[in-house]
Formats: C-alpha cells, sequence, structure tokens
C-alpha cells in the first residue's frame, strides 16, 4: 500500500513527466508507462474531467518527416487513459475498449499539446476527447476514447 508521503520506485519519474504530488501515491508503484516516456510526453494539468500534456515532435516523426499519425494516437490514449484512471478512483482501474483519431494538418517541428475532455463520466464507463494543437493553437487531430471501469480483483492472500 502506498501512501502519498512514502515516494515509490517511480517518484523521479513521475517527477520529471510534470505528475502532481498529489497522484504519486496512485501512481507510485506502477510509474506512467515506458512508452510515455519514450515519446516525452510532460503533464501540465491532471483531473478526470480535464488532462493536459505536451509531446515534443522531434523523436515522434515518421519517415516523411512529420509527426507519426500514431504518436497522435499514444498522447490522446494516455490523457483519456489517465483521466478515466483518476474518475474510477480507489478500488477500480479503468480499461480501453474504443479509441478512434481524425488527422486534421501535420506538423514537422515543435511541441503538441494534448488537452483532454471528459465527455462522459459514467459508473461503468468514461468517454473522453482530446484535441492536440500545435503551438500556435492550430488543431493537428481530434480523438476520441471510450474506457471501461472495472473493479480491481481481490488480493490473493
Amino acid at each position: 500500500m502506498m501512501d502519498n508521503f512514502t515516494p515509490g520506485p517511480f517518484a523521479a519519474e513521475l517527477a520529471a513527466a510534470g505528475i502532481p504530488d498529489h497522484l504519486h501515491g496512485w501512481l507510485g508503484s506502477f510509474g506512467i508507462g515506458a512508452l510515455v516516456v519514450k515519446m516525452g510526453i510532460k503533464f501540465v494539468e491532471m483531473s478526470p474531467e480535464r488532462t493536459i500534456a505536451t509531446m515534443p515532435v522531434e523523436g515522434n516523426t515518421q519517415v516523411a518527416g512529420i509527426l507519426h499519425g500514431g504518436a497522435h494516437a499514444v498522447l490522446a490514449e494516455t490523457l483519456g487513459s489517465f483521466s478515466a484512471g483518476m474518475h474510477a478512483g480507489p478500488g477500480r482501474h479503468a480499461v480501453g475498449i474504443e479509441i478512434n483519431a481524425t488527422h486534421h494538418r501535420s506538423i514537422s517541428a515543435g511541441t503538441v499539446t494534448g488537452t483532454c475532455t471528459a465527455l462522459h463520466l459514467g459508473r461503468t464507463l468514461a468517454s473522453h476527447e482530446i484535441i492536440v494543437t500545435d503551438e500556435q493553437g492550430r488543431r493537428l487531430s481530434t480523438a476520441r476514447i471510450t474506457n471501461m471501469i472495472r473493479e480491481n480483483a481481490p488480493k490473493q492472500g
């Protein structure tokens, strides 16, 4: 059992990614995931209703030198899943069951920002819309993710 005062094995990773201190207890034993670290995603704001993060274009491009469509999806799924996980609360967890994305324009340099907004926060489902923008605020992609909220399995004694 982690509390909010005992640093977990991922304390440095959480701090580097911008995870607020009050969420370290929740994520302290798991971290944010290797892909989130690899993609360079940094959190700016986190809540079930709204989560914002940035991601560099550099290192996340496809062969044509533009931000990979899969990178858009990784950012969207990360934001939606973290938001749904916070909504699920203690004793429950979120499992992604559907994601889609529409790409509106490309980008070849700089940083993108994903803004995740709750569409529905229910007892068993949470749906979020994620808008990815460039540094000028232009929309690059729009994604939607639905997560199923599940009870954690009982601990085996």
